[in-house]
């Protein structure tokens, strides 16, 4: 048998379900950061972050031995799946969504200025100052669409990867990026703050 720490992540799992402990702590230790950042991303609340990235394990846990899992590539993916599948449960329970309250400061001037600055660093550091300023801005987004504008942007994502995680259409998921774009074209414009480098 392969060394575990050898095993891609769908190895892992096919492991697991053949009674490899070990296989699904390497799982939870592979899949654990990027998983619980796109919880909290969504849910801003590290205590509710907390409780749905134990349910995702656990129902991930459950379909595994149930055999409900085809190892296709994308564990992670199919991870998230079921994330986002507990978090909308959350927000159906609640019967209302969760929008965070403005911050000041949000600036997206120079989003595509780049052949404006000279230095690396330079560049460096204004795109580091842009993305969070960007992310700053996203929290006033509806979560469905700072979700997708998330797994886009910050997690490389295709549509059709974003559909399939979110269980929408590929179309779907396009109108929520579209709309996230209007929303803060809007809200910059509100903020009087400049998506482009003068």
């Amino acid at each position: 048998m392969r060394n575990l720490n050898e095993m891609t992540d769908e190895e892992l799992a096919l492991a697991y379900v053949e009674g490899n402990n070990k296989a699904f702590d390497l799982l939870l230790a592979h899949n654990e950061v990027k998983l619980f950042s796109y919880i909290m991303f969504v849910v801003h609340d590290e205590e509710v972050a907390n409780d749905i990235f134990q349910e995702t394990f656990v129902k991930a846990i459950v379909k595994l031995q149930n055999g409900a899992y085809s190892p296709n590539g994308k564990f992670g993916a199919w991870l998230m799946r079921i994330a986002h599948n507990v978090i909308i449960d959350g927000y159906r329970d609640q019967k209302h969504q969760r929008i965070v309250d403005q911050k000041n400061n949000n600036d997206l001037s120079g989003l595509k200025g780049d052949g404006v600055i000279d230095s690396y660093v330079e560049r460096e550091l204004v795109r580091e100052q842009i993305m969070g300023d960007v992310k700053k801005l996203m929290m006033f987004l509806p979560a469905n669409q700072r979700e997708v504008v998330y797994m886009r942007y910050y997690q490389d994502m295709s549509f059709k990867e974003i559909a399939e995680t979110t269980n929408v259409s590929i179309n779907t998921s396009l109108g929520r990026m579209r709309y996230a774009i209007l929303n803060l074209r809007r809200m910059a414009k509100e903020h009087h703050i400049s998506l482009q480098l003068d």
